[in-house]
C-alpha cells in the first residue's frame, strides 16, 4: 500500500466524488460484501443474470454502472494496490511500458463508465448488443471465472477475492459490449514489440485467438480481430498476465 505512487493516489481521491454522487439504492447485486449473510456465489450468479438480461448496449451500460456503485473507495484502493503489485512483478522495461495501459484498462474505463452514467448517456443508447452469442457466453463464463484466482496463501486476504475479479469482468463488459472496443487499450504493448492496433473502425490483436484454452480470459470475447502473424516470429507473453490482465482482478 505504501508503494502506491502519487498519480494513483490522486486518481483514487478523484473517484471519491463520483462515488458519492451515486444513489446506492440503485446499486447492484454484489454490494453487501460485509454482510454476514453475503453469499459470493449467489451474488455473482445474480449479477451475471442481470447482465445477460440486457438487450441493448445502453441497458447493459446502466446495469454495469449500478453494479460498479457497490464498490467502495476501500475496494478500489485494494484493487489498485494489487494491480500495482502485479505490475511490479513484470520485468523492466516492459513493466514501465505497460503500466499506463493496465491503469487505463481498469480505472480509466471505470471513470468513463460512471461519467456516462451520470450524464444519462446510456438512456440514449438503443442499439442491440452487437455480438449476442459472444455476450451470452461471457455471462455464462463469469460466475466460474470469478473464482479462478483465489489464492489461499495470499498474505492480504482482501487482495484476492471473487468480488475483485468481478470488478474486472464488469469493466470488461462495459468496454467490449457497450463501447464495442477491445478489452485492452489500443497501443497496449506485448513482449516482442507487438501491440493492439486500430485500423479505421476495426481493431487487431496478436493474442486474440491465443487464449482459447483459458476459459476465463476476456480475449475469448473481445471484438478485436486476430492479427496475422506473418513475420512476427511468434511473439509470446511473459509474467503473470493471462488475457492481458494481472492476476489481481
Amino acid at each position: 500500500m505504501a508503494e502506491w505512487d502519487d498519480t494513483y493516489l490522486f486518481f483514487v481521491s478523484a473517484k471519491t466524488n463520483l462515488l458519492q454522487m451515486q444513489d446506492t439504492s440503485e446499486a447492484g447485486t454484489a454490494i453487501a460484501v460485509r454482510d454476514d449473510r453475503y453469499d459470493p456465489v449467489t451474488a455473482i450468479r445474480d449479477t451475471a443474470a442481470r447482465l445477460q438480461s440486457a438487450r441493448t448496449n445502453g441497458e447493459l451500460g446502466t446495469i454495469v454502472a449500478q453494479e460498479i456503485t457497490g464498490y467502495s473507495l476501500f475496494d478500489l484502493q485494494i484493487i489498485g494496490g494489487r494491480l500495482n503489485s502485479d505490475i511490479e512483478k513484470l520485468p523492466s522495461p516492459y513493466r514501465e511500458a505497460i503500466r499506463p495501459y493496465f491503469r487505463e484498462q481498469i480505472f480509466g474505463q471505470h471513470h468513463e463508465l460512471l461519467s456516462m452514467y451520470r450524464r444519462g448517456t446510456f438512456d440514449r443508447m438503443s442499439d442491440p448488443i452487437r455480438d449476442r452469442e459472444s455476450f451470452d457466453k461471457f455471462c455464462a463464463m463469469l460466475p466460474e471465472g470469478c473464482f479462478v484466482w483465489i489464492e489461499t496463501g495470499e498474505r492480504n486476504p482482501y487482495f484476492q477475492n471473487p468480488k475483485n475479479r468481478l470488478f474486472y469482468y464488469l469493466i470488461s463488459a462495459f468496454t467490449m459490449f457497450v463501447l464495442e472496443k477491445p478489452g485492452h487499450p489500443v497501443g497496449m504493448p506485448f513482449p516482442g514489440g507487438f501491440s493492439i492496433e486500430q485500423r479505421g473502425r476495426d481493431y487487431y490483436c496478436l493474442i486474440r485467438d491465443k487464449e482459447k484454452e483459458v476459459f476465463w480470459s476476456i480475449c475469448n470475447f473481445c471484438p478485436a480481430h486476430q492479427t496475422e502473424e506473418s513475420g512476427s516470429k511468434g511473439a509470446k507473453k511473459e509474467g503473470p498476465v493471462h488475457g492481458g490482465a494481472p492476476c489481481s482482478v
